[in-house]
């Protein structure tokens, strides 16, 4: 499935364009403005990484409706330490190791289910230099965890419970380059 014609995928500047992704993120993800202005602090944090990558899908009038980062894990970052007993648990561990981490994904809801997700990660995985890539959702059956699954993701951990996530994730992997075709 091609991306939606009237989208184009491209470079992002997300520190100079957060507020707008944030937007996209709250429709997408039902975010409080609380959880918004906490979440802006934490793409800035995340965008001084090493390796850090942005990109975004806008339409012919530049406007953002869809968003991916992400950047080589790291052990050391929060997201990591919260996530290896897990993944330890399952003999999984390893894959924190030589990964690249996809940080947030987030498409408008009226722009869903034009292939920009698909288009968004795997065009941001293409670039990274590690041979596998990691990422959390949420553990319901979701139209993005579908996708991830089409992409070749699998479940490496399950019921993952983040400090104050209302639900619980799973951690999902897949090497790269992604799947095509299906």
């Amino acid at each position: 499935m091609a991306a939606d014609p009237g989208v184009v995928i491209g470079p992002l500047d997300l520190a100079a364009r957060v507020d707008e992704a944030l937007a996209v993120q709250a429709l997408a993800f039902g975010l409080s403005d609380e959880e918004i202005d906490i979440r802006r602090y934490i793409v800035l944090r995340h965008l001084t990484s090493p390796g850090a990558r942005a990109l975004g899908a806008t339409t012919g009038d530049d406007r953002l409706v869809g968003f991916v980062y992400g950047m080589p894990n790291d052990r050391g970052h929060w997201w990591s330490t919260v996530v290896e007993p897990y993944l330890r648990r399952n003999g999984s561990e390893d894959w924190l190791d030589d990964a690249f981490v996809i940080t947030e994904l987030h498409v408008h809801p009226g722009f869903q289910a034009r292939g920009i997700g698909r288009a968004l990660i795997t065009t941001l995985t293409d670039g990274a230099d590690q041979p596998r890539s990691i990422l959390s959702a949420i553990d319901t059956e979701s139209p993005a965890r579908r996708l991830y699954r089409r992409l070749g993701y699998r479940d490496l951990a399950e019921r993952v419970l983040f400090p104050s996530a209302p639900s619980p994730y799973v951690v999902m992997g897949a090497p790269l380059p992604l799947l095509r075709g299906n």
